[in-house]
């Protein structure tokens, strides 16, 4: 008697801009344990950083083949059109995935995503073994859920952190409200009695069952966070949201561009002036490549508030222009013109 093949597991992985989305898959895929895995990473912005980034890791377990971009848009806003057709694809390959892992955009509403595994297309051949959202513990440390000081005001971690009424506190609400696990990322940075504080706080804004993790530099026990089993589209009525009657998370409070930068003669003063950048605007996040006087390896850099982080990722490839650009995501009124004029 014929047997319906078992549904491939797809992990959603969420949460703010600057959260290390990427570092935590980057080391996902390079602990796989012979998991064959397909990646979907959702841009914000016209530059494939994030995608870049995850297909210089040149690992086994993901192949550049199995890294799909979809850049036209929020993915919550795009399933009909993007999502959908993309898993379809990935799953009706002959070398099907055994892990599809999905990156959103900071600004993604987990719900909408989780609900488009029912689609007819592809309910019966995937599913969704479990959604992680990632939590900055150092920004919460500091009395933020983000690096975004003109969204939030600082506060103690005893009292309320979150300001409901702003699209980017609900946001984080509805991150949680859909987690099955939470990872709290740059531990390290926020200190043990701060990380235990912020963990009991969060306690109480997630549903019974959700679990906790700790990381440092994106580092958490790989089978920790695959092969959950949840069957999270069976759960749905389950994970409240603010947006359960009208799907209208208002990306118009947000706005992105790419901003071209020069080739840099000193690595330490180029991030001096991005931390300036930073900390000076409405920038919620800056990152991508840059070239480096004398050196033949791009700059990758990180920008999440006045806060740089930057490395050598890997060659300039033969026939690639040795081109800076950043992608640029604030505010809708931060200005560009000022931006562009202080990056130059």
């Amino acid at each position: 008697m014929d047997t319906m093949p078992a549904k491939i597991p797809a992990t959603v992985i969420t949460g703010f801009l600057g959260a290390g989305k990427t570092t935590l898959i980057r080391h996902l895929l390079e602990n796989a344990d012979g998991r064959k895995i397909a990646l979907i990473v959702n841009e914000f912005g016209d530059v494939g950083v994030d995608g870049d980034t995850l297909k210089s890791c040149g690992v086994d377990a993901c192949p550049e083949e199995n890294i799909v971009e979809l850049a036209n848009g929020c993915i919550c806003c795009t399933v009909a059109d993007d999502f959908v057709p993309t898993m379809k694809t990935l799953i009706d390959r002959e070398d099907a995935p055994d892990h599809i892992i999905i990156e959103t955009s900071g600004l993604a509403l987990p719900k909408p995503l989780v609900q488009a595994f029912n689609w007819p297309e592809v309910r019966t051949r995937v599913t969704v073994d479990g959604v992680i959202t990632l939590v900055d513990a150092d920004a919460m440390a500091a009395g933020r859920f983000a690096h975004d000081e003109e969204a939030v005001q600082e506060q103690r971690l005893a009292d309320e952190m979150l300001d409901h009424d702003t699209p980017l506190g609900e946001l984080f609400e509805d991150q949680l409200n859909c987690a099955d696990m939470v990872v709290l990322t740059k531990a390290d940075l926020a200190g043990t009695e701060t990380v235990t504080k912020i963990e009991e706080t969060l306690k109480g804004q997630v549903r019974d069952g959700v679990s906790f993790l700790e990381a440092a530099q994106g580092v958490v026990p790989v089978d920790a966070l695959l092969g959950l089993g949840v069957g999270a589209e069976d759960q749905i009525d389950a994970r409240h949201s603010h947006h359960d009657h009208h799907h209208e998370h208002d990306h118009d409070h947000f706005d992105s561009f790419v901003a071209p930068i020069a080739e840099a003669s000193d690595p330490y003063a180029l991030a001096r002036k991005l931390s300036a950048v930073g900390r000076e605007h409405k920038v919620l996040r800056m990152k991508g490549f840059i070239p480096v006087e004398g050196r033949d390896m791009r700059l990758q850099v990180q920008v999440v508030g006045p806060r740089v982080n930057w490395h050598y990722d890997r060659a300039w490839r033969d026939g690639e222009p040795r081109q800076g650009r950043l992608v640029v995501i604030g505010e809708h009124d931060m200005d560009r013109a000022a931006i562009e004029a202080a990056l130059a």
